[in-house]
């Protein structure tokens, strides 16, 4: 399983990377595997408020559907609407081009979220 170390990581299976004081959030590879083949996404609008915890997205796949939580408090700035048409890429590439959305965070602290090392502890062996 991939987990990298420079992400923080939701129990709920979102990750968020800082960017310069923005924030970029997808599904970790855990849950997209656990999902198998993304058939869609259901994405935030820009200028949503949201509270860390709050649902935010779906996804659907051939599978199941599962709502997406932010991990964060404050305002969605972007979402990939790349994700629209090919919903695959949060398989392909959950880490890289299938993120989800981007938020500015309301506040610098990232509390509740957890390292790599923890996230992973906390998934089924």
């Amino acid at each position: 399983m991939n987990t990298p170390n420079d992400l923080l990581y939701a129990k709920s299976h979102e990750w968020l990377r800082l960017e310069q004081g923005k924030g970029c959030v997808g599904i970790t590879d855990h849950a997209q595997s656990a999902l198998s083949d993304v058939v869609f996404v259901e994405l935030p609008k820009a200028g949503r408020t949201v509270k860390a915890g709050e649902v935010v997205a779906t996804v659907e796949s051939v599978k199941a559907a599962s709502d997406i939580y932010s991990p964060v408090e404050g305002t969605i700035v972007e979402s990939n609407a790349t994700l629209t048409s090919d919903p695959g890429l949060i398989n392909r590439e959950p880490y890289g081009q299938g993120w989800l959305f981007k938020i500015n965070p309301a506040q610098p602290k990232t509390n509740g979220l957890l390292t790599a090392t923890e996230y992973t502890a906390t998934l089924p062996s």
